[in-house]
């Protein structure tokens, strides 16, 4: 008798972390677009690994998942940093700074289509069936109503924007790929990979980063928070280890659904909070890459969403 009760309360529980995960990860655009009015995208890329590192590694050191032969896989968490981490955070902060950020968040809705794709052409074990080709064009159409490259009043700056936030995409794809094939065989726990990576990321930022004017941050208590706290600490580091949560909890086909509801939030806050015109064409393009997505994820095997879903790296 007390299992069944145990075992719905701690399913409601991993409800409310899947609600909470949702928001964290939708207000990331927000507290990315505030940053960037006062320091540079390397400045936010880099505050925002250290301060997502922290809770990671405290996570990690408590459930002991850290080992010391687990340096002889370096090189691998070196690529994941890269891929995951470094080059991952800062496309997307530079995106972010470039266009708006209600029109970034819908883009980061196409990043489940785009580990799709890149999963089927590096790991060729996707099926590939009507379904999911279906899901991928009517996703993609709705990227191009939003990008428009038939227009030539696109300004440069634009594209540049959808030029960061596609390379981010692409990392996030690519690090699922390189997780499937050079790590998942190791058995490293997901929680200690994220904090390797977090963690040689932040390393990384602080050799190559520029950090000349980063105490602007500072001229506005709200942003610094919004920066240090809402993208850093709860939107990335805190964000994983609900994601790991609702995962371990409610399986990883559920937890795929928490990111249909981010770009939602992106475009609610973009609108309402920082005044962004949202035209209606843009919102029946975001429609259309999430409908491609549910589209596409109903297609794939329940082993596969499985495989996909729970990939280490998944962010955003």
């Amino acid at each position: 008798m007390f299992f069944p009760i145990w075992y719905a309360t701690m399913k409601n529980k991993s409800y409310i972390v899947f609600g909470l995960l949702a928001l964290l990860w939708g207000l990331t655009f927000l507290f990315n677009k505030g940053a960037s009015t006062l320091i540079s995208p390397m400045q936010i890329a880099s505050v925002r690994v250290f301060m997502g590192f922290l809770p990671v590694f405290a996570a990690a050191l408590i459930g002991r998942k850290l080992k010391w032969q687990h340096l002889r896989y370096a090189h691998h968490f070196i690529a994941m940093s890269i891929l995951a981490g470094s080059l991952y955070y800062f496309s997307f902060a530079k995106g972010i700074q470039l266009l708006p950020s209600s029109l970034a968040g819908m883009l980061s809705g196409a990043i489940p289509m785009i580990s799709f794709v890149t999963a089927a052409v590096f790991l060729r074990n996707e099926p590939i069936n009507r379904r999911s080709v279906l899901g991928l064009c009517v996703g993609f159409a709705g990227i191009a109503m939003i990008a428009r490259p038939w227009d030539a009043s696109i300004s440069t700056n634009d594209l540049a924007g959808f030029g960061f936030i596609g390379l981010g995409s692409l990392c996030v794809g690519l690090s699922f790929v390189y997780a499937r094939r050079f790590i998942s065989p190791l058995g490293i726990s997901p929680l200690a990979l994220c904090t390797y990576q977090l963690g040689i990321a932040a390393v990384t930022f602080l050799f190559i980063a520029d950090f000349d004017g980063a105490l602007a941050i500072f001229d506005n208590g709200w942003i610094a928070l919004g920066l240090f706290f809402g993208l850093g600490l709860f939107g990335t580091g805190i964000a994983y280890l609900c994601y790991y949560l609702v995962v371990e909890n409610l399986g990883a086909v559920k937890a795929a659904s928490v990111t249909y509801i981010p770009p939602i939030i992106a475009v609610l806050t973009g609108s309402l909070i920082l005044g962004e015109n949202v035209q209606l064409q843009e919102l029946i393009a975001m429609a259309a890459i999430l409908t491609g997505v549910i589209v596409m994820q109903s297609g794939r095997t329940p082993a596969m969403q499985n495989q996909l879903t729970a990939a280490p790296s998944r962010q955003i």
